[in-house]
């Protein structure tokens, strides 16, 4: 059980509510205002009131005693007792309309509109300013202080994270047990349940139970409670969600609590996603530290560092969660205890001679507190409290107290617990000084705040506020680009080690689809028997989550961690590939009845179209053979929740070659040669196999490649037109070839036509159906980068293009697939990019819309050192330098390029996709299948970082360039969209955020989470028919703007020890925001929208669900009440009722049963 009840005097937090004394859970309600303030008013208001009592009396009378046709109904006094927050009515209607824009005081669009960026010296707060006080600041309410010892934790990063845990972080936990246990007035935060996990497991009984003890005492607070402490740029939400709530289960199961205060010291920037997803987790506070020294500098000097965090779509303050920003440039004690690190250093007591850590570098350093010097010591650190405490509005002060991998010894940590509570003990014994400080934990501070907050108004005049907590601004948007010091703007780390960027999302479409798999595959099952196989595969799954979860740290995805440590995080989601590939191979045969049981002993009948064979290479597609008179069985994964029209390929050895569907009919399909990145062989002699599928959602469906089929038309050859001034591209066998003769090219489909500029290779314009033609002027260029480094990116100057006239072509045009090939000519013998643009002749799917385009890259050897390559489309769309951006994969950010920030200032990630927009409404957007960079530097310009080689450590402690660069491609499906309404808002306006269109939004899951392929391992006689193969799991396809973030089991280790009646899966869903002025190709693909509820209960065909329970996104509380959520979706669950307004996430604790 959760240990969620508050503490006596000096524990952890008794509730999950801040709010509330009370052992018993309550939904959280607004704040009270001070009843000073209230009488105040009454006394002001007293004659206003009279009068407005007098009327509304009045008209009781009148409608009591008048013909009003029914009685007032009264809901019965047994109903149960709801939060005090307005909620929206229970209805069963949510209609995806534009969304408004939260009222907020403040946005971080206006932050940086009003900021100059003139980076000025403040004197001994350099990013400052020269901060006083009077000195009766506290007369009325003392300064409250709690010191917060932690020690900061990196699963990776110099290390890898055995490395780290073996040498650093197995000792530091031991260290916490035992000197905590030595006196119950110190404390002490812990964030990282990675390396937690591993210490419990080593650990003895004794310790374990030290540790529950002093957990439930309130000495030692598990913050965040994650797998990691991840980063909030590449990460996409799906990981976010999946490391969260694989740190925040483990915790729970083990040591019997839930965290409710997030701690997120080191990620470098921060995104509204994380606060959205915590909120909706059960957290009430967070704590941030890496954002721009230029805002933190203006929100200090407002008194704006604590506030209340609201989405930006949300006009109801239903995602409101509590935040402190810390005020300075760092997270270490030099930066925390005030706003003088000089001073503040001689504080840090493990830099004391005997020590490890580097001595102060501004020459004085701590001594040791003795009574000869208390008061001197005291009343120096008092200073820089107090100093502090003036840039915030309440008189509780946070000050942490730790560093990377601190207290690792008993010396050290005694070395601060004993000096500091000498320096408590004599600020504490003094009451002229107005001050109590002592050690604490990040709850302790929360939660004296917020009673603070309770009986002291702290509101600006004029504030909008928040219900969540009285006294505070609300803001709205994001933290990027971060910036730490003199114009330094951390925008590479979008893009550095862009291949394991990439693998990262690999493994978490693979991880997803397993997990569906392991669901249906014990859903469907009611004996122990065909339990087995799914449940042998726990630990293994179990491990592939933790690997993940793992990669989304903050020097993980982010591409900023030694060669020796990438090489370890990219073996680990290696392996966890492997060994899911491996499951889903197995499972299908037993999701399609070919098998009925399997074990994982026995070997795989199919295996992945993909396969690595390394950690660090790009994936190989499986050649099927096609042999005369044989056939290769194909089986098709789906992973989303609609039924799938889509064109597929495989690699074939033959070309005359037949597909067959799983009834034995003949489908149409197209060759055409495969291509490859070497300019003297671009013809590899193996064939792309391409035709139309059709997958039932979240289903599987099976094909035949088949040689030899009679009555079947074989695959139709692509016609080719080649151009090679170097005449070394020759007519490969089986086509049909001509010569490229004109300056331009162009290939077309049924909704768009390509131009080319044959010479360089590139796109020039697309031409739409209806007659409008956009100009996209494709470029690809580098930036030449002396001074960046794996977190940095600091250009010399813009970038140059580095394709000249005279690349190689290939012009591919089939019936289903038409694509134009280019192998660039550049300054370099071998290029270092190729690059495919194909469109699809694919009615009725929504492939027909996209470009799809793919870029080899291959930023290999000294001569590529110090560059970044970037393509570049150079539009005529008149977005005025204004964009969109996605945080996480989850909802789109206004950019702006700003001329008094330098370029790099001006790139923002892109997880997945960017956007820009014409006043007239036309919308030129970029998907990605892995996180980038993306910038809009000039007027309809967009440009993407693919890939960045840097000899230099550009100075924030990794000790080295990236110089580990892999071949890998990069692949983006492109659509432009022309307006149909006049609703949607022109880019330049702040009325309301902008959504992709429903159409985007399809494209973007079709590219993120693509077909799963699964070939048969041997070939079969053609002569007999095997039996129609498919599985159908859904009764319907679910509504278009309705996306299934997970469905799994959470617990698969402990799945067969849980009780019957217990819910074992669960579903989380998304709701779709979209642009319904952009509504016409996209609702053309859809049956069905989410407006109205979906019926849980009838969901499945064959299943059924025999309970359905509203959660949190973590899995973890079941009172939605305090998550913020309507009150609807409780009780909707209940019901088996699906009730969700867009842009909101929800899960669901379900009970599955096959039918009989």
């Amino acid at each position: 059980m959760a240990f969620s009840s508050r503490r006596g005097a000096g524990g952890w937090a008794q509730s999950l509510l801040p709010t509330t004394k009370s052992a018993a859970k309550q939904p959280r309600k607004p704040r009270k205002r001070t009843t000073a303030a209230f009488r105040d008013f009454l006394i002001s208001n007293f004659f206003r009131i009279g009068l407005c009592f007098t009327f509304i009396f009045f008209l009781f009378i009148l409608f009591r005693f008048a013909a009003v046709p029914k009685p007032l109904q009264f809901r019965s006094s047994t109903s149960r007792a709801r939060s005090t927050r307005p909620r929206k009515p229970l209805v069963h209607k949510s209609p995806n309309h534009t969304i408004l824009a939260a009222a907020v005081d403040v946005t971080t669009k206006e932050l940086y509109d009003k900021i100059q960026f003139k980076d000025e010296d403040g004197g001994p707060w350099k990013q400052g300013w020269r901060v006083n006080y009077k000195g009766n600041e506290w007369d009325e309410e003392k300064l409250k202080v709690f010191v917060v010892p932690h020690s900061h934790n990196d699963p990776g990063w110099k290390l890898t994270v055995d490395e780290y845990y073996d040498r650093q972080s197995r000792h530091i936990l031991d260290t916490i047990v035992e000197t905590l246990s030595k006196d119950n007035r110190r404390k002490f935060i812990w964030e990282e349940m990675s390396y937690l996990e591993k210490w419990w497991r080593d650990a003895s009984d004794v310790k374990k139970e030290s540790f529950i003890n002093l957990v439930q005492s309130g000495q030692l607070e598990i913050v965040g409670g994650g797998w990691v402490m991840n980063d909030e740029a590449n990460s996409h939400y799906f990981a976010i969600i999946e490391q969260i709530t694989e740190g925040n289960m483990w915790l729970n199961e083990t040591v019997g609590v839930i965290p409710k205060n997030s701690w997120s010291i080191d990620p470098f920037g921060y995104s509204s996603t994380m606060a959205y997803l915590l909120r909706r987790m059960g957290f009430e506070n967070m704590l941030i530290q890496r954002t721009h020294y230029e805002l933190k500098k203006e929100l200090a000097l407002h008194k704006k560092l604590e506030y209340v965090w609201r989405q930006s779509w949300d006009t109801e303050e239903s995602t409101d969660i509590f935040v402190h920003m810390m005020p300075f440039y760092s997270y270490d004690i030099p930066h925390t205890c005030g706003p003088e690190p000089a001073i503040c250093c001689q504080f840090d007591f493990a830099r004391m001679r005997g020590f490890v850590y580097e001595r102060c570098p501004w020459g004085e350093h701590p001594v040791e507190t003795d009574q000869e010097n208390v008061k001197e010591r005291a009343l120096k650190l008092l200073d820089q409290y107090r100093k502090k405490s003036t840039l915030y509005r309440t008189n509780t002060l946070l000050i942490p107290l730790g560093d990377d991998f601190r207290y690792i010894s008993i010396d050290e940590a005694e070395a601060q617990f004993r000096n500091y509570q000498l320096l408590f003990d004599y600020i504490n014994s003094d009451p002229s000084l107005n001050t109590e400080a002592k050690f604490g934990t990040l709850d302790d501070y929360f939660h004296t705040l917020r009673d603070e907050a309770e009986r002291i108004n702290y509101s600006h005049t004029g504030e909008v506020g928040s219900s969540e907590i009285g006294g505070f601004p609300s803001l709205s948007g994001d933290f990027f680009t971060y910036a730490d010091r003199n114009q330094d703007y951390w925008s590479g780390y979008y893009v550095s080690r862009p291949f394991f960027k990439a693998v990262d999302r690999v493994l978490e479409q693979t991880l997803r689809g397993a997990e569906m798999m392991m669901t249906f595959l014990l859903g469907y099952c009611q004996k122990a028997q065909c339990e087995k196989f799914p449940i042998s595969f726990s630990y293994k799954l179990t491990s592939a989550r933790r690997n993940l979860a793992l990669f989304q740290h903050h020097d993980g995805v982010t591409g900023t961690a030694k060669d020796h440590v990438v090489e370890d995080y990219g073996t680990r989601m290696h392996m966890a590939l492997l060994d899911l590939q491996v499951f889903m191979s197995k499972a299908i045969e037993v999701l399609l009845g070919i098998r009925h049981e399997k074990n994982d002993h026995h070997p795989a009948n199919f295996e992945p179209a993909q396969t690595r064979s390394r950690y660090d290479v790009q994936p190989m597609h499986r050649a099927i053979s096609a042999r005369e008179g044989t056939l290769q069985t194909v089986v098709i994964f789906n992973p989303l929740e609609q039924t799938r029209n889509e064109v597929v390929m495989v690699v074939v050895e033959r070309p005359d070659v037949t597909v067959l569907d799983s009834n034995w009919t003949c489908v149409k399909s197209q060759i055409s040669p495969e291509l490859k990145h070497d300019k003297n062989k671009i013809f590899t002699g193996k064939h792309r196999l391409y035709w139309k599928s059709s997958v039932p959602a979240m289903g599987l469906q099976t094909y035949y490649v088949a040689n030899g089929f009679v009555g079947c038309e074989k695959a139709k050859p692509a016609t080719l037109r080649l151009f090679s001034p170097s005449k070394q591209l020759s007519c490969p066998t089986h086509y049909s070839c001509s010569s490229l003769e004109s300056d331009t090219v162009e290939i077309s489909n049924q909704d768009q036509t390509l131009t080319f500029n044959v010479g360089h290779g590139l796109l020039q314009k697309i031409s739409r159906k209806d007659g409008d033609v956009n100009i996209v002027g494709e470029e690809i260029s580098m930036y030449s980068s002396t001074e960046s480094g794996a977190y940095l990116f600091k250009p010399n100057g813009d970038a140059v293009p580095i394709t000249q006239v005279g690349g190689e072509m290939v012009v591919s045009e089939g019936n289903l697939v038409k694509e134009v090939y280019s192998y660039p000519k550049t300054s370099w013998e071998k290029s270092p990019i190729s690059h495919s643009t194909r469109i699809y002749n694919s009615e009725s799917t929504i492939q027909e819309f996209v470009i799809e385009k793919e870029y080899h890259v291959e930023l290999l050897g000294h001569n590529f050192n110090d560059k970044e390559m970037i393509v570049r489309y150079k539009t005529d769309i008149n977005s005025k330098r204004i964009f969109y951006s996605d945080l996480n994969g989850f909802q789109m950010s206004r950019r702006e390029t700003y001329d008094k920030i330098p370029l790099q200032g001006n790139y923002y990630p892109m997880p997945s996709l960017a956007f820009m927009q014409d006043p007239n409404g036309d919308r030129f957007s970029v998907h990605t299948r892995q996180s980038l960079g993306v910038a809009s530097l000039k007027n309809g310009w967009l440009e993407i970082m693919l890939d960045r080689r840097l000899v230099r450590d550009d100075g924030r402690g990794l000790g080295q360039g990236v110089m580990d660069n892999r071949p890998m491609n990069v692949v983006f499906h492109i659509i432009v969209e022309s307006n149909i309404s006049s609703s949607s808002a022109n880019p330049g306006s702040d009325s309301h955020p902008l959504s992709p269109s429903l159409l985007s939004h399809l494209i973007g899951s079709h590219l993120n989470y693509p077909l799963h392929m699964f070939i048969a391992k041997t070939p079969e006689s053609i002569s007999v028919q095997p039996p129609p193969r498919s599985f159908a799991p859904l009764a319907a396809s679910l509504p278009c703007d309705l996306h299934v973030v997970s469905f799994k089991v959470p617990r698969p280790l402990k799945y067969s020890q849980q009780p019957n009646g217990e819910p074992k899966f669960a579903l989380v869903l998304q709701r779709r925001h979209f642009d319904s002025s952009y509504c016409r190709k996209g609702r053309s693909q859809c049956l069905t929208m989410a407006d109205e509820p979906v019926n849980l209960f009838d969901m499945f065909k064959g299943l059924a669900v025999l309970s359905a329970k509203a959660t949190s996104i973590n899995l973890l509380h079941e009172d939605t009440d305090i998550l913020g959520y309507s009150e609807q979706f409780g009780a909707g669950a209940l019901e088996g009722h699906i009730i969700i307004s867009p842009m909101e996430i929800q899960a669901y604790k379900l009970q599955l049963q096959p039918h009989e």
